[in-house]
């Protein structure tokens, strides 16, 4: 019914059926069609009938004009059609239909007499204004008849000039009203322009002409107004000092310096400046952090937000924490350069006014006021410093603590280090903080992760150990240790006190500091990736040769020497005719005829194993994470002395530890190493392997930090003779543990110079006792093949059946010099069979002869002083014997003084010796047994003393005998 009436409305005063004809198709009702219509008539025209057919319709249909009916109907349709019930339902909405038509027709049959009796007084009404209005126009036509027959008189002339004069001074302040009413719409505009000294000088003097026209009471509202917009200036102009926290712009800082100025509000906006900055830090980082976790969450909820920043970081997963961390910086990174490029704004912008009032210094009032101004400025600036890097380190702290980095891999975690510290040459740098509060968070996250990391490699380096087979390790002859990976960060910064980091050294120490350097572009904390890091390690030899043509040069040599028969050796050996069947190329070429260089000419390249290189490359990574973190560098030096420490004391148990032969006495273990082998066993090895329920808790945590002595691998054999017991592995483990003693010795500087002051002796007796003792292994090492290689107790059988009581002085020595000669012979070839596994470096291979020789000689010493009976001339044979296997064993080898010599040829000529002379000797000569020492007083001077003197001799020898008891 509404509808019908506005479109009535709409259509003007017209009949009902007009109006209806007017109606678009869209605003009218559809007239029923002839069929509708005879339907209409048809249905009962009971009221009540067709009240309850419409009240039947669904109330959507009277929602709103967009309603789609069709589409309503068509989706109301079941999955099933019926043809029935659609007919049916049909004629229900023709029913209702007819209905609503029927009604809509009653209502406009029933008003349209009413309409036409309002449209006829409508008419009249008209028709009575028409009238009026010529009435109104004949009154004023003759009002100014007589406006004008009777006004031109000279008081109005006056009246109308004064009226003037005053409309004038109206008129000028109109205007000036009009343009102050009108600066709102320029005040918005500078304020869009960020023009806001412009805005704030505008609003003053607007206030300033205001306060001229406060007799109006327009003004009054104005005036009020004026102040409103110079608050709301002030409120952007706050929002705009909070923007040069995050993105420093030095002409729009100069803007609100000067609007600040202009407010007279220096001071006021300095103190602003650093509540943004704070609010800005605490925003920052809690976005950023947030923006991570939802993003980890993988939904949208909203409680994340509501948590505090402590809570919020411990939901970052181990994933997204170094991203998070990286954006975090660099985040903080753009509010630092913000203020500092405001301080460096300040000192500028100081240096200018300075001078601008030396040149002109009339106004000392203000001046005075200024500089009290740019002073607080100043110390507040300075003093911001250490509370804006102490409100980052707190921030960066709770993020750092909030995670437990204990089971990150090494490199996320030198990356996590690489972070920090190139945070805290941020800090140093931008207000000469030594970051304690970052330090201590970093230092407890590192040592926290290196014990678990430590113990791991540990572990890991006792597996290595076990299943090493000590095979050599096939590297170039130019190898070096800055090759690896690990040690690159060496070559990027020479000098150890320089934070490694992925940026190129050489462009940060060229742009001077940070600031300076990222100053107008770029971020110090930019995630790259090391180019180097792609590259790879060319540090591996094809089989242990630099060259196809050096390998097959090198064992021609040796297939040839092979067939050279035993009859030609045996000339080499004692005519040093032929040619030495190794030829050096490196330093040694000068000595490349020496007999006990069984160095191949194929390879000058270091000896060391797979585990050595391990071991090489964990303490680069141990170094790098102590040159980034220096707080930790004792701990991980010691870490570092233990991975050394370790690997010595399992090469000296594979190969070195035999009490047997370590009870000769012969001092083959200095004092220096059988000290440092106690503390090692003592301070890292677990003996007990099976763990002791009843034991304390200290010692439950003291052998946490030990590992348990490694084993031998089964397949290493060093019980064969053929092999020459294990030699080859031997060499490699020895060799292996020198050059590891090496590089150690290579990276002392550059440990020496991270190590704490308090504790560098600790690392100058790591060195001196432990690293330089590793070589002085070789002695025990080779003794046990040295002991097994020549057949010794073949040789007192030897001797025992030659006849020394002989009467004539024999020109032929005895067959067991050819005996032991032919045994360093056969020594010899097997050294050079082993030699063509594994190269022999010299010293070993001195060492090695050294061994066999000092106990091929004191042999030869226990094979005279078991000697029953002998004369003078066997005492000439026994110096006969001794000079013919000098003089053979010289030519094969090149080891100069023959070892325990002196020893041989002392004892020999102690036969000659008088009694009172013996007395002496005896006493002099402490380093022979007391067998020895007995059968020379028996043998040599029983049958020209007497018993008692006899009987003091042998007292003599009891009483130096006693002590070694």
């Amino acid at each position: 019914m509404q509808k019908i009436k506005s479109l009535m409305t709409r259509q003007g005063l017209r009949s009902p059926q007009e109006s209806v004809n007017d109606l678009s198709p869209i605003e009218s009702f559809r007239i029923p069609t002839k069929e509708e219509l005879r339907e209409l008539h048809e249905e009962p025209a009971d009221p009540q009938a067709q009240q309850e057919i419409i009240n039947s319709i669904e109330e959507v249909y009277f929602s709103n004009d967009s309603f789609d009916i069709v589409k309503y109907e068509l989706e109301r349709l079941p999955p099933v059609l019926s043809l029935q019930e659609l007919e049916e339902y049909r004629d229900k909405l023709k029913q209702q239909q007819a209905a609503v038509s029927k009604k809509v027709a009653d209502l406009i049959l029933e008003k349209q007499p009413a309409y036409v009796e309002e449209l006829e007084r409508v008419t009249s009404l008209e028709t009575g204004l028409q009238l009026a209005a010529v009435i109104c126009t004949n009154g004023r036509r003759h009002l100014n008849v007589a406006k004008e027959g009777f006004t031109q008189t000279s008081l109005g002339l006056l009246a109308n000039q004064r009226k003037r004069q005053l409309l004038i001074g109206l008129l000028k302040s109109l205007r000036t009203i009009k343009t102050l009413q009108r600066t709102d719409v320029r005040l918005s505009e500078m304020l869009e322009e960020e023009d806001y000294p412009g805005a704030i000088q505008l609003c003053l003097e607007c206030q300033k002409a205001a306060s001229t026209f406060k007799h109006y009471s327009c003004i009054s509202e104005l005036n009020s107004k004026l102040q409103d917009t110079l608050e709301q200036i002030e409120e952007q102009l706050d929002v705009a000092l909070s923007k040069i926290c995050k993105n420093f712009d030095i002409n729009h800082y100069t803007k609100v310096q000067q609007a600040y100025r202009l407010l007279g509000k220096t001071q006021t906006a300095m103190d602003q400046l650093h509540m943004h900055f704070t609010q800005a830090i605490h925003n920052t980082v809690f976005q950023v952090v947030l923006g991570y976790v939802e993003l980890c969450a993988g939904n949208t909820d909203t409680k994340f937000q509501k948590l505090q920043y402590k809570d919020l970081c411990t939901h970052i997963t181990s994933d997204s924490y170094i991203p998070c961390l990286a954006d975090l910086c660099k985040a903080l990174w753009e509010v630092m350069l913000s203020y500092y490029r405001t301080m460096q704004w300040h000192e500028s912008h100081d240096q200018d006014e300075a001078a601008v009032v030396s040149s002109d210094g009339n106004n000392v009032i203000g001046t005075e006021e200024n500089t009290f101004d740019r002073n607080y400025v100043k110390k507040k600036l300075e003093h911001g410093l250490s509370r804006i890097w102490q409100d980052v380190q707190l921030k960066v702290k709770t993020y750092l603590l909030g995670t437990d980095l204990s089971n990150f891999k090494y490199d996320d975690f030198i990356f996590v280090l690489d972070v920090i510290s190139r945070l805290m040459q941020v800090g140093e740098e931008f207000c000469g903080s030594k970051s304690e509060v970052l330090q201590e968070s970093i230092r407890k996250q590192s040592v926290n992760y290196f014990k678990t990391y430590h113990r791991t490699r540990l572990e890991e380096l006792r597996m290595f150990l076990e299943n090493e087979t000590w095979e050599l390790c096939p590297v170039k002859s130019s190898f070096s240790i800055l090759q690896l990976h690990e040690f690159k960060f060496l070559e990027q910064s020479r000098s150890p006190s320089v934070s490694p980091s992925k940026q190129p050294a050489s462009a940060v120490s060229s742009a001077g500091t940070l600031f300076e350097q990222f100053c107008h572009g770029g971020n110090p904390f930019e995630i790259q990736a090391d180019s180097k890091d792609d590259e790879t390690e060319d540090v591996l030899a094809s089989n242990g040769y630099e060259s196809d043509e050096q390998e097959k040069s090198a064992y021609q040599e040796y297939d040839s020497d092979s067939d050279v028969p035993e009859e030609l050796k045996r000339d080499y050996v004692d005519e040093q005719t032929g040619d030495a069947p190794i030829k050096s190329v490196s330093r040694e070429t000068l000595r490349s005829r020496k007999r006990s260089d069984y160095n191949l000419n194929k390879v000058n390249a270091p000896i060391l194993t797979n585990t050595t290189l391990n071991v090489i490359r964990l303490v680069g990574k141990y170094m790098q994470m102590m040159n980034i973190l220096k707080p930790i560098a004792f701990d991980v030096i010691h870490f570092m002395s233990q991975l050394f420490d370790y690997y010595l004391y399992a090469v000296y148990t594979f190969f070195g530890r035999n009490d047997m032969f370590e009870s000769t006495g012969l001092g083959l273990s200095s004092s220096r190493l059988r000290t440092t082998l106690n503390r090692i066993q003592e301070s890292l090895i677990d003996l007990e392997v099976s763990a002791d329920p009843s034991g304390t808790l200290t010692a439950a945590e003291e052998r946490k930090e030990k590992v348990p002595s490694p084993h031998l691998s089964h397949l290493v054999v060093l019980t064969s003779g053929s092999s020459l017991y294990g030699l080859a592995e031997r060499v490699v483990a020895t060799e292996s543990l020198v050059f590891l003693a090496e590089q150690f010795e290579f990276l002392q500087p550059h440990l020496d110079a991270v190590m704490p002051a308090a504790k560098k002796p600790f690392l100058q007796q790591f060195y001196s006792q432990t690293v330089s003792t590793a070589s002085e292994l070789r002695k025990p090492v080779y003794w046990i093949v040295a002991a097994k290689a020549i057949d010794y107790e073949q040789m007192l059988l030897l001797m025992a059946n030659v006849k020394w009581d002989v009467k004539e002085i024999m020109s032929q020595h005895n067959v067991y010099v050819d005996a032991l000669l032919k045994e360093f012979e056969e020594l010899n070839r097997r050294l050079n069979d082993v030699s063509k596994r594994v190269r022999i470096p010299l010293p070993v291979s001195n060492i090695l002869w050294e061994h066999c020789i000092r106990l091929a000689n004191r042999t030869l010493v226990e094979g005279y002083a078991n000697v029953k009976k002998c004369s003078n001339e066997g005492r000439a044979l026994m110096q006969l014997d001794f000079q013919q296997f000098l003089m053979k064993l010289e030519k094969l080898t090149d080891i100069r003084p023959i070892p325990d010599k002196e020893f041989v040829e002392t004892y020999i000529k102690a036969y000659y010796l008088t009694e009172n002379d013996m007395e002496c000797w005896i006493k002099e000569h402490r380093e022979y047994s007391t067998k020895q020492l007995t059968n020379l007083v028996n043998i040599c001077l029983g049958t020209y003393i007497n018993k008692k003197a006899r009987q003091k001799l042998l007292a003599t020898i009891d009483d130096i005998d006693r002590p070694k008891r």
